[in-house]
């Protein structure tokens, strides 16, 4: 499992010219599932995200989580993150999961984040997505499991 997550004002996404989900202040999570990913994997990395305190209190001190300044998530599906560089110029994914238990796995822990309180948008599983993102920092933190 490995996630970009990137704190933002605000971010769209849209597939074929069609607005998908919008969100404001919160997080934009690029996601993905790895091969030997499992249901557990997504309850400890919803937990995480949801406590992750990278927005900043009144001293300028990054201490509040997503929860603490009623922000929301645009959750990505990015299998590309799966990319072994290893070998020749051209990526390999074979870590990246199957499609079908990907999907799964994507909405479950998306399910599981709103179940904590955050708001959560998706994208859309397989699309050719565009996103649209203000960077509030920038603050990028990289999430491998």
């Amino acid at each position: 499992m490995k996630a970009v997550i990137q704190r933002v004002n605000s971010a769209t996404l849209s597939v074929d010219g069609k607005l998908i989900s919008r969100i404001g202040k919160g997080l934009v999570v690029y996601f993905c599932i790895e091969n030997d990913d499992d249901e557990n994997n997504c309850a400890l990395f919803a937990n995480k995200l949801a406590k992750l305190r990278i927005f900043e209190d009144e001293q300028g001190k990054m201490n509040l989580s997503v929860m603490d300044v009623g922000g929301e998530v645009l959750f990505v599906s990015q299998f590309t993150l799966a990319a072994d560089l290893s070998a020749g110029n051209r990526p390999s994914f074979v870590n990246a999961e199957l499609p079908e238990r990907a999907n799964s796995l994507y909405v479950k822990t998306a399910n599981l984040l709103a179940e904590l309180g955050v708001p959560t948008r998706l994208g859309q599983f397989g699309a050719d997505m565009t996103i649209e993102q203000e960077n509030a920092g920038p603050v990028t933190i990289i999430w491998s499991r």
